[in-house]
């Protein structure tokens, strides 16, 4: 039965005249516009089966970011002194009154402590439940957003089927939902409520080699790149394998020694499988010692790895070619975790048994993150080539979900990320035909950072182009407009700002403390606070690596590809030979890379300084001397 919004108001009105038998009206807890490019299509099944993840607050991420700090500054007395899983779990373990408050709430509907999962440190409990019973818990039916000399005006918002104009693909997702007030500061965020993200690939496809590069390309084929001395043959202007980054990025010989310690690992997602056939292929064109060796796999979720022909991966090949092949013999592991684009819900079946949140990809990160969390070891090199626009990721689960990366970071991990493939947006240079539009119901055109890349706690990898390297065009950069830029970029992003004309792009992106933002997706305590004193945001990216022209295999022949998801692998790569190196002579992995990159890793980098990266109407940034979001200086001579 559907209420009305006179009966809303008489259900708000009993309960504050009974409060012995209600403990509280419920408060809102966020609230978000419709993002851009969706529409809604009808309510939500009541018996739809959503899969609910509950973030409670964890009891020490201050303490627990200081650590990371600290033992990923090279100049820190701390520096390699990494914690363990256990460390790791009693920082960011929720109060005991928080997991009690939670645990009453979830009995009152019916939900017993047995019929929960819970992570490895406690922070995060899943329940599936239908979506009758979520719009009962999450207060969606009636939720209040004004109150007026102590009455409360209400609204409808329950959940609702929601279709991806552009993809076709459907969410069942509430624009809106609260929480009973006795337990609002025990929840951090309630996930699958708002959020709209379709995570993708960055971008493994062949739509880069179909166009005109529109910078001017350089002429010479010279053998020698002229910033590092290393000789570099011509060929791999044309065509980019496993022996053009060794000579580039003077890797030369090396051979790994530390194999028993060390591992890297790439992640997969969205029924993107490594095709062991194809694997063997490319071993055998270009890595001959290589040939019948293989990699660990986990899936995540009940994510398969099919190793049918036709479903081979285009996004999971490139990354296991080249980020094991770079680095063999160094293991290798694949994670695939559960979620197929595009999602249809059933909305004819009242009792979906088939569990259809298993197809809801929204959620795939925080699931992966939450798996390997809970795992005593792990590869110290990770990458991942997928993301979606920061601005359809409400914040408080954007923030949720970097703080994870955080504690792999603290751990000792080098979590590495694509920075995206539309420059500072959507690719587009035409001011009439671009799509980088705010979210916040007036449609205005803003740059669009990428997010997990956004986050200050992974290191964010965007594309080169041609030996010497310039910036290819597609490359992700910008700054995020949730993440406060960290002390380790300030100088570098200050020198840039040094330079950059102060009315350029004015109001595209968020340059400085006095600038608030035009792009506020959400309602929360959380958002209104960190939007109150607006800072300079975080900076994008952090380093580079060729991402155009790879030779790979895929379905049984060999293909040319491009994308930073191209250049992320690489650079993971590099980051497993280094830890190689260290841990070969029992030193520590290098863990969060970036503190260590905007200091002492320098010296270790080519400067980018040709090259742009276009989108939203505009050419974006140029790459200049020193850091800048068009490009970021690659690791030429970086073993060195």
């Amino acid at each position: 039965m559907r209420l009305s919004y006179a009966s809303c108001l008489l259900r708000l009105f009993i309960a504050t005249s009974f409060s012995t038998r209600v403990r509280a009206l419920p408060k809102l807890k966020e609230s978000i516009q419709l993002p851009h490019g969706w529409v809604k299509v009808s309510p939500a099944p009541a018996g739809h089966v959503i899969d609910l993840r509950i973030g409670l607050p964890q009891s020490n991420f201050p303490l627990l970011e200081k650590h990371l700090y600290e033992v990923s500054d090279p100049y820190h007395e701390r520096y390699g002194q990494h914690l363990s899983k256990t460390d790791v779990e009693a920082l960011v373990a929720p109060h005991p009154e928080s997991v009690s408050a939670v645990d009453a709430w979830l009995e009152e509907h019916g939900i017993s402590a047995e019929n929960t999962v819970r992570s490895s440190a406690g922070d995060w409990i899943s329940v599936k439940v239908p979506v009758r019973l979520a719009e009962t818990m999450l207060n969606t039916v009636c939720v209040h957003v004004l109150h007026v000399l102590h009455l409360l005006m209400t609204v409808r918002k329950t959940y609702h089927v929601w279709e991806h104009i552009a993809s076709g693909s459907q969410l069942v997702r509430t624009t809106s939902y609260s929480l009973p007030e006795h337990i609002y500061t025990h929840v951090d965020v309630v996930q699958p409520t708002t959020l709209f993200a379709l995570w993708k690939g960055l971008k493994a496809t062949l739509y880069y080699e179909d166009i005109i590069e529109e910078l001017p390309v350089v002429d010479s084929l010279s053998k020698e790149n002229l910033a590092s001395g290393a000789v570099v043959d011509p060929s791999c202007n044309a065509t980019v394998t496993l022996s053009c980054l060794k000579q580039l990025y003077n890797i030369g010989n090396y051979t790994p020694q530390a194999t028993k310690d060390n591992a890297i690992g790439i992640t997969g997602y969205l029924e993107q499988f490594v095709n062991d056939a194809d694997l063997q292929l490319f071993y055998q064109d270009q890595l001959p010692q290589a040939v019948n060796s293989s990699y660990t796999f986990h899936s995540v979720k009940g994510g398969l790895n099919n190793q049918t022909i036709t479903d081979a991966g285009i996004e999971a090949n490139l990354d296991a070619q080249f980020a094991f092949g770079l680095s063999y013999p160094t293991p290798g592991t694949f994670w695939s975790t559960a979620g197929r684009p595009p999602f249809k819900p059933d909305i004819n079946l009242e009792e979906n048994t088939n569990e259809p949140y298993a197809e809801d990809k929204s959620l795939i990160e925080s699931q992966w993150i939450e798996y390997v969390l809970a795992q005593k070891k792990l590869p110290q090199s990770i990458s991942t080539s997928y993301g979606d626009y920061e601005q359809t990721v409400p914040e408080s689960y954007a923030r949720r979900t970097c703080e994870g990366f955080a504690q792999l970071g603290a751990r000792g991990i080098s979590v590495l990320f694509s920075s995206g493939d539309g420059g500072v947006g959507d690719g587009n240079p035409n001011p009439v035909t671009q799509t980088c539009l705010t979210n916040d119901g007036r449609n205005a055109t803003r740059f669009v950072p990428i997010f997990p890349a956004a986050c200050p706690y992974v290191t964010s990898v965007g594309g080169t182009n041609n030996v010497p390297e310039i910036a290819v065009f597609f490359s992700g950069g910008g700054f995020s407009n949730y993440f406060p830029r960290p002390k380790y970029q300030d100088k570098a992003v200050k020198g840039f700002f040094d330079k950059f004309p102060e009315n350029t792009y004015k109001d595209l992106f968020n340059r400085s403390a006095s600038e608030r933002p035009s792009m506020l997706l959400s309602f929360s305590a959380a958002s209104v606070q960190s939007y109150s004193y607006m800072d300079a945001r975080q900076a994008i990216p952090d380093v580079a690596a060729l991402g155009r022209r790879f030779r790979i295999f895929w379905q049984g022949k060999a293909i040319s590809i491009g994308g930073t998801s191209a250049s992320a692998p690489t650079f993971a790569a590099v980051v497993a030979l280094l830890n190689d190196d260290r841990l070969s002579k029992k030193k520590s992995p290098l863990g969060f890379l970036n503190p260590l990159l905007y200091t002492k890793g320098l010296s270790g980098f080519n400067d980018i300084t040709e090259g742009n990266n276009p989108g939203c109407g505009t050419q974006g940034f140029n790459a200049t001397v020193g850091w800048d979001p068009g490009d970021r200086a690659c690791p030429d001579g970086f073993l060195n």
